[in-house]
């Protein structure tokens, strides 16, 4: 069957082309305006990349910024709403909001992507992953993807990447912010806001609540009737001081308490099954502080305290209903669990300027991650001391380079080194910067990989990769067109997968012959393109229009089998287009197309591409109140990111946001 994208491809291609023609002349229209009506975007500062500020221009890696704009003019309620857009990435959902959903890179897997938030490690000890799908828009000021290897810098995971999480800093006049939602599958979500500084503190805070049912995380279109509820309270707070000689402190917070029906989707014993009162209970804490301080002009100092704790409990159910022959049963027990889960981090970190030419970086790392199971495993300890350096090249404004390499040092496996080295030329003249990086990576071992009973394997080593890149960032008409063009390439090996081995998984350890081995060995290579276009600005009834797109062509495979890896797509696509006729009117479209794949190893299990379009609109009636809604799947289209796991068919959502001033005296 041939793809969507493929079908009508000749008509998208001649409507970009039209539409990049006709926004020549607007363009120059713009540009020849006063001062005032000039399209004049800041240079954003990147954080991640080099762990100190540096203008995106300057920028060597592949990196994308997602802003709190972003998730509020497309309506997106979850970070992985606003993921699933960017540039590189897969996602894959559970089915509804609040269930399990993670994120990938590259060709990369969901253990292999390192997640943080606000410098807390958040990937699970013993799953190795992070869960997307509790995790709301409220109160994040924005979210960096870093895509390829990125552990010389940041350490064990991030084989494929980093997603950088950030929650909101306060700035200006205090303000406070009520929001109210109603919409599809009986979603209620509501909640408030304040932020703002007063003197030398700044400070924001925020507690939601989500609320909605009759959503079955088994595709209902598959025969499952029973529908499952979410229910999500979120609170987060930024307090922000300013120290002596520009020094600063943050100390940053957040809960997360989710509760969401689960239906069971293994093939074993006549499922999938449609499950009653199945339920996963999780509660999330998130702790993090840092100061940073300059000691004199060329020398600073950052240390960073993080911690986070997470709790799971799993419900198997009363009873449950086969959706492929309807019988019914009930749940083992072995589906009932209570997962304790920790992270501890603290980091040290010295940088040294030579004037605007060079900073060099180093810096010291303890990485602890505990976890237990509950009838399965007593608490398990994975840690890691790391040592790192870093130098940073900046001459005359044009050639950008990084070099630098880490040690870390396990408990469970000794220690691996890991390097990077990224160049970059900017010509001015053209708005043209060249760019391209080379690193290697490593991710440990789960606490689960390494002693869940019958399966887990104390003797595992840690997965490596090596990882290449390199892109054209072009911007034209002062900067009101970019484009980008890059190329990567990816090897990865010593894959933790479960064989069956009776010599190496022997018995009474290993009861059934299987176990946790080093044996794989993988790549991935592939094109991203992206553009950014502002077709007008400024003008009668054409307030802004604004038109981003993507295309990623991710090809993967298993050197041992040559099969692609499993839920992995060729080709991935988005488009989101903003069109605002007058200022306190907007209109958003996104479109995302994802390409067929296959379910599970060995190419089984083919999964339909599919494509999806959102609708997004707000106005402000004033200063202080704006009206929104959102439809989600317009076509309703039938899809499964994950087989037999239900996505949302067309939905339609509207609410109201107030804001306010706060009145301070000081």
């Amino acid at each position: 069957m041939l793809c969507v994208f493929c079908r009508y491809r000749h008509s998208i291609l001649f409507s970009l082309l039209f539409a990049l023609s006709q926004s020549v002349p607007l363009i120059a229209y713009a540009v020849d305006d006063p001062p005032s009506a000039n399209v004049q975007r800041l240079d954003p500062v990147i954080v991640s990349a080099t762990k100190t500020p540096v203008p995106a221009s300057q920028v060597t890696s592949a990196v994308e910024v997602i802003t709190e704009k972003d998730f509020e003019r497309r309506g997106d309620r979850t970070i992985v709403d606003a993921l699933r857009l960017s540039q590189g990435m897969s996602s894959l959902s559970n089915g509804p909001s609040g269930s399990t959903n993670t994120v990938r890179l590259r060709g990369g897997s969901a253990a292999q992507t390192l997640v943080l938030i606000d410098g807390a490690i958040m990937n699970s000890a013993t799953l190795g992953q992070f869960n997307f799908g509790t995790l709301t828009t409220d109160n994040i000021e924005s979210v960096t993807v870093l895509r390829g290897a990125q552990s010389m810098l940041w350490g064990s995971d991030a084989i494929g990447g980093i997603v950088d999480i950030r929650t909101k800093r306060g700035k200006g006049t205090p303000k406070a912010r009520i929001f109210a939602e109603y919409g599809s599958f009986a979603s209620i979500r509501e909640g408030g806001s304040v932020a703002g500084e007063v003197g030398p503190v700044d400070f924001s805070a925020s507690l939601s609540r989500w609320d909605a049912a009759n959503f079955s995380a088994i595709n209902h279109k598959r025969g499952a009737s029973e529908r499952d509820a979410l229910r999500n309270w979120q609170a987060s707070s930024l307090l922000g001081m300013a120290g002596p000689m520009n020094g600063r402190l943050e100390l940053v917070f957040r809960w997360i308490n989710n509760d969401i029906d689960l239906d069971n989707p293994t093939t074993f014993g006549g499922g999938p099954f449609d499950v009653f009162k199945s339920k996963a209970t999780s509660r999330q804490y998130i702790f993090s502080s840092s100061y940073h301080q300059p000691i004199t002009d060329w020398w600073d100092q950052k240390i960073t305290l993080a911690h986070a704790r997470d709790k799971n409990v799993t419900q198997a159910g009363t009873n449950q209903r086969s959706i492929m022959d309807g019988m019914e049963s009930t749940p083992g027990d072995f589906n009932n669990a209570n997962i304790r889960t920790k992270s501890n981090r603290i980091e040290w970190q010295s940088n040294f300027r030579y004037e605007e030419m060079a900073v060099l970086t180093v810096g010291y790392q303890f990485r602890e991650q505990l976890g237990k199971n509950e009838g399965g495993f007593s608490e398990q300890i994975l840690s890691s001391h790391a040592g790192f350096a870093q130098i940073q090249l900046n001459l005359f404004d044009r050639f950008f380079a990084t070099g630098g390499f880490r040690q870390d040092s396990y408990n469970s496996f000794g220690d691996s080194t890991t390097y990077r080295v990224t160049g970059g030329y900017l010509l001015k003249e053209t708005g043209t910067k060249i760019r391209s990086s080379y690193s290697t990576g490593f991710r440990a071992p789960s606490i689960n990989e390494l002693y869940f009973p019958g399966f887990g394997n104390p003797n595992l080593g840690a997965e490596k990769s090596q990882s290449f890149d390199v892109g054209v960032d072009q911007q034209f008409f002062g900067n009101r067109v970019k484009l980008s063009v890059g190329y990567f390439w990816n090897r990865f090996r010593n894959l933790i997968q479960t064989v069956f081995d009776v010599d190496q998984c022997p018995p009474p350890n290993f009861p059934f012959g299987f176990c946790a081995q080093n044996v794989g060995s993988a790549k991935s290579q592939g094109w991203e393109v992206s553009g950014n276009v502002i077709l007008a600005k400024e003008l009668p009834y054409m307030n802004l229009f604004e038109i981003s797109s993507q295309y990623t062509y991710t090809l993967t495979r298993d050197n041992a089998t040559g099969n692609r890896l499993p839920r992995w797509p060729v080709h991935q696509a988005s488009i989101d287009l903003t069109y605002k006729p007058i200022a306190p009117l907007s209109f958003t479209t996104t479109f995302r197309y994802v390409g067929s794949r296959f379910n599970t190893t060995g190419n089984q299990q083919p999964l339909a591409d599919f494509h999806v379009i959102n609708l997004a609109a707000s106005y402000d009636f004033s200063n202080n109140l704006q009206g929104y809604i959102r439809v989600d799947n317009v076509l309703d289209r039938n899809y499964e990111e994950i087989q037999f796991f239900a996505t949302p068919v067309r939905s339609i959502y509207g609410g109201v946001r107030v804001n306010f001033d706060i009145p301070f005296v000081m």
